[in-house]
């Protein structure tokens, strides 16, 4: 079984920074994409930042220029730098990987449990 476990959450105000932290254990043979996933109150969850395995990013328009993904592979860690931040990322943020547990495994999907970030204005 893989596990994500995400860290850095929390309350800050307006213009402030946070660093969110996934870590994955369980058995992993190789890591297709990472990515950062948010859901604010009554929208749908979207996609905020992805890395996938040959080091390309992507970003939301909203937060490109204000956030930065990066990974360590070493310990199978993402990581979410968020950069003056507004009250519109407020949210639940998810850290999600793509991986396969084998050489002829297909690929699956992880989700971490979610970690909260409001910012006040």
């Amino acid at each position: 079984q893989v596990q994500l476990v995400e860290s850095g959450g929390g309350l800050v105000e307006a213009g402030g920074s946070l660093r969110l932290s996934c870590a994955a254990s369980g058995i992993i043979f190789s890591i297709n994409s990472m990515g950062w996933y948010r859901q604010a109150p009554g929208k749908q969850r979207e996609l905020v930042a992805a890395i996938i395995s040959g080091g390309s990013t992507n970003y939301a328009d909203s937060v490109k220029g204000r956030f930065t993904i990066s990974r360590d592979h070493a310990v199978n860690t993402v990581y979410l730098q968020m950069n003056s931040l507004k009250p519109e990322d407020t949210a639940d943020y998810y850290c999600n990987f793509v991986i396969r547990r084998c050489t002829l495994c297909s690929l699956s999907e992880h989700w971490g449990q979610g970690t909260l970030v409001t910012v006040s204005s």
